[in-house]
């Protein structure tokens, strides 16, 4: 073997034995609830396993979808029907699935997500991470569509009006005692009432 391939083996070995030597203390201390807060080793470990995830040649790879304000209305439904449950509309992470996931969803409109690629953020939607709640979108032409638009919204997420904001609330999956309340709220304002109300004034 070469000096090169001693030294990447050695260092694989470091980390390798740290994370084990990081989930053991992490066993003995609190288990392995997904409750307790990550440790710094294992934010590195979780930095370190998605840059590894990430092919050499997915870097440099360009967006072939423009931008464009009808592209990223495409990506704003897309993105709040099913991203938003784990991310938020905002991209924030803000959410019960996101906050209580192990790790949590990252604030995607922080450097740490926004300094990648057009190319890492497209292969990481299509791919998914391994050990983590991301899941992989992948899978057809449309889907790959789907994806670029994504990295235009990802990159737009900082920059997220409140009215925008306010039009992916209305797209967001919804129950049916979400639903029934957004109706009744429609009938209210166009000064319609509901059978609930109508009840309440003939008795």
């Amino acid at each position: 073997m070469s000096k090169l391939g001693w030294i990447l083996t050695g260092a694989f070995a470091v980390c390798a034995i740290a994370g084990v030597a990081g989930a053991l203390a992490l066993s003995a201390a609190h288990g392995f609830s997904a409750r307790e807060q990550p440790l710094a080793l294992e934010r590195w470990v979780a930095r370190w396993a998605r840059g590894a995830a990430l092919p050499a040649d997915a870097r440099s790879v360009p967006n072939p979808v423009g931008n464009g304000a009808g592209v990223l209305a495409d990506a704003r439904a897309h993105w709040a029907d099913h991203c938003a449950g784990c991310h938020g509309n905002d991209g924030s992470g803000n959410t019960s699935l996101g906050k209580n996931s192990y790790p949590p969803a990252p604030d995607m409109r922080l450097a740490e997500t926004q300094q990648l690629t057009d190319g890492e953020l497209f292969y990481i939607i299509q791919n998914g991470i391994r050990m983590s709640g991301m899941p992989a979108w992948g899978g057809s032409d449309h889907d790959a569509q789907d994806s670029w638009k994504l990295v235009h919204f990802i990159r737009h997420l900082p920059q997220l009006t409140i009215e925008e904001r306010m039009e992916m609330e209305r797209l967001n999956p919804k129950g049916p005692d979400e639903r029934k309340e957004d109706e009744e709220e429609q009938k209210f304002l166009r000064g319609e009432e509901s059978h609930e109300t109508q009840y309440e004034h003939h008795h």
